[in-house]
């Protein structure tokens, strides 16, 4: 591949993660079977666009409005940035596995488009929180705890897509062809190690010795919900990544939060 074809097709990967990932407006992008897979590896750069876009809103706001009715509107902007598309699986995800008794059940669940009272609760909690906890965070690191939690809770994409299979089977319907099965066991070895190390090493710069506590959180949360996927439906939707993207996300707050 020459140069020129690799930096457009590297441009084009981008602007597919940031279409799917957000409500950005991007040049439309031709459809290729690999095309998600292969812009993984640009999550967690999304997730810096995005945290900036939050960051900036807040450096805006926060001289001029109290810190909770601060944090409410930057919580506003990052819904409609990206679409809910993080909310609807946080919801999705929360009924399917309080709700499912064993496997079929939960993927059934799952494939239903209305929010029940697990997802209801479990949006409502997420949202309440964010809120919060942006209001609770060192006024001076606000835009910085923005960058790094989109960061890395986009970053968990990478391992649960590295390690897992698709929940769902062809013999099960349309939902085999669901944006779950379009990235699952179909991350490389390159794609993790690469973004790992960028997620990592831009969390490190941002906020030195502060980062160790985010970054083992994220670590930790997609392990534990990564595993608890495998057990309950032998591994992941679409809707399984945007709950452990919302945790992450919601971890690394209240990493920043804490007070000794």
């Amino acid at each position: 591949m020459s140069p020129a074809a690799y930096i457009r097709r590297t441009g084009s990967e981008f602007l597919s993660a940031l279409q799917f990932l957000t409500r950005i407006p991007v040049p439309s992008q031709p459809y290729e079977v690999d095309a998600l897979s292969r812009a993984v590896k640009f999550f967690p750069l999304v997730g810096i666009v995005v945290g900036g876009i939050a960051a900036l809103l807040h450096l805006l706001l926060a001289p001029h409005l109290p810190r909770l009715v601060a944090a409410f509107l930057v919580v506003l902007c990052l819904v409609l940035v990206t679409g809910c598309l993080h909310e609807d699986g946080l919801a999705d995800t929360a009924d399917g596995f309080g709700g499912g008794n064993d496997r079929e059940q939960i993927l059934r669940i799952l494939r239903d488009s209305r929010i029940g009272s697990y997802g209801g609760i479990a949006l409502g909690l997420s949202l309440l929180g964010r809120i919060v906890l942006i209001a609770s965070l060192p006024l001076a690191q606000v835009a910085t705890y923005l960058i790094v939690a989109h960061m890395l809770c986009r970053w968990t994409t990478l391992p649960l897509s590295y390690f897992l299979p698709s929940a769902r089977t062809q013999t099960e319907g349309q939902e085999f062809n669901g944006q779950g099965a379009r990235i699952a066991r179909l991350t490389s070895t390159g794609t993790l190690i690469g973004g790992t190390l960028f997620s990592f090493a831009v969390a490190a710069c941002l906020l030195r010795t502060g980062a160790v506590a985010p970054i083992l959180v994220s670590i930790a949360l997609t392990a534990l919900t990564g595993l608890y996927y495998k057990r309950r439906i032998g591994g992941v939707t679409g809707d399984c990544f945007g709950a452990t993207n919302q945790l992450a996300e919601i971890g690394v707050y209240l990493c920043g939060a804490w007070t000794l």
